[in-house]
């Protein structure tokens, strides 16, 4: 009871247990924030550059990359430094909320676990890629992409892995850069977008699952890209000097089929490769070959894929590796073919080994130089895409679809099928003979026809 102005005002008692449970509530939201605050402090610590020399630092990069993306022994390394910090910091696990044994292990999960992504990552055994969009999980198997069984709660989460992994690569994604890459030493990649650049923020992680690399591989039981008569083909193909031209979708095996030719060339045979980025990996998987390895940028004149080419003709290249033909650059890759550098090799993108002279084609003529379209086109087909291998996924295995001679008849491109997948069966036909001057060449090469 009080008195206010000679009245007598009777208050009635707020419940103990109200008043206990509010204060218990603002001490949770008081920790929760303090937990916050912990985790953005040790995710600025995990993200400050360490070593002395740049190599130190990029291994350093490297480790937390791994950790964000599951690797044991890297995601042993960082809780250690977490643990380190906090106990350079003197701070306890007592008096902390969350379900983890560790106060560590809780930060660790903050700033470095990936969430629900941790359970599909636990069954990593043949997982190829995932494919993250908004919140849907999708695996990626054999090829084939499956709705995962989990996904995120919620965008922010999402969001929150996405600037994990860019920040440990001095990275952002801002409203003015709403995408980021990462790449790791073992091949491995992440492509992340952010909202405004696609309609929901995408992330997509595709793991290096290649171990071995030889056309014995690919025509034996496990793969079965192709069968031991086609390998014999190629092997010739190659020992003859044919340009080629590699097409196919995405993730249907291109490079691993490139990667099995570089492995059967002599180790002394100089290679020059050009990519716009460092996926192929030649230098690690083949250690002992004499490969120039270029890292072509479209953002840098100084640093473009035709600077690349220019630099890589005077380096005595007996064979040039073009990852992937662009516009800017198709002129240069075409000299290259007809001015004594047999035995190189490309991917284009095409639906059919018919359409690809064109494209590379159409290509040629946008840096506006006045050229006979069709005399072009001709050239391409004669000396550039000399033989032409198709990939594709079919039924959860990658195979060569077709191997084709490609020719110039009658005004237009046409194609020698000297192998076939026929999918009825499941079997390859030899529906084509190779052509006289072909033939000629792979008898030289020990290849009978």
């Amino acid at each position: 009871m009080v008195s206010r102005g000679g009245e007598e005002i009777v208050l009635e008692a707020m419940p103990e247990a109200m008043g206990t449970d509010a204060s218990a509530k603002l001490a949770e939201q008081g920790r929760e924030e303090e937990f916050h605050k912990l985790a953005e402090d040790m995710r600025s610590y995990l993200s400050a550059p360490r070593g002395i020399t740049g190599e130190e630092r990029r291994q350093y990069g490297e480790t937390l990359n791994k950790a964000v993306l599951g690797f044991p022994h890297e995601r042993t390394q960082v809780l250690a430094v977490i643990q380190d910090r906090l106990q350079s910091l003197r701070i306890h696990d007592d008096g902390w909320r969350h379900p983890y044994a560790t106060l560590a292990e809780a930060l660790f999960a903050e700033v470095v676990g990936l969430n629900v992504l941790e359970l599909v990552l636990a069954g990593r055994s043949g997982l190829e890629e995932v494919q993250v969009v908004g919140t849907r999980i999708y695996e990626v198997r054999g090829g084939i992409a499956r709705l995962s069984s989990y996904s995120f709660g919620s965008i922010r989460e999402v969001e929150r892995i996405q600037q994990n992994l860019v920040l440990y690569n001095n990275d952002r994604i801002t409203p003015r850069k709403r995408w980021a890459e990462v790449m790791l030493r073992d091949g491995s990649r992440v492509t992340m977008t952010g909202f405004g650049f696609t309609a929901s923020p995408t992330l997509t992680i595709r793991f290096y699952t290649v171990k071995s690399f030889s056309l014995n591989v690919l025509a034996g039981p496990l793969c079965r890209t192709l069968n031991e008569e086609m390998s014999r083909l190629l092997r010739a193909v190659l020992k003859a000097r044919f340009n080629l031209v590699i097409i196919g979708p995405t993730n249907s095996g291109k490079t691993n089929l490139m990667k099995a030719f570089i492995a059967e060339l002599p180790d002394t045979e100089r290679i020059v490769t050009i990519e716009n980025r460092f996926e192929m990996m030649l230098g690690r998987d083949f250690p002992d070959k004499n490969i120039v390895e270029y890292e072509a940028s479209e953002e840098d004149a100084s640093h473009s894929a035709g600077q690349a080419f220019r630099l890589a003709l005077r380096q005595s290249p007996e064979r040039i590796i073009h990852a992937e033909i662009r516009d800017d650059d198709a002129n240069i890759y075409v000299r290259a073919c007809t001015r004594g550098h047999s035995g190189s090799m490309t991917t284009v993108h095409a639906n059919h080994l018919e359409d690809v002279p064109e494209a590379i084609t159409d290509m040629c003529m946008l840096d506006g130089r006045a050229m006979n379209a069709e005399r072009l086109a001709k050239r391409i087909t004669e000396y550039v895409t000399e033989v032409g291998i198709e990939m594709k996924l079919w039924k959860g295995r990658r195979v060569v679809a077709r191997i084709g001679e490609l020719i110039w008849h009658a005004g237009e491109v046409k194609v020698r099928d000297w192998f076939t997948l026929d999918e009825a069966s499941g079997e390859w036909n030899s529906p084509d003979a190779p052509s006289p001057r072909a033939a000629s060449r792979l008898a030289a090469a020990g290849y009978a026809v």
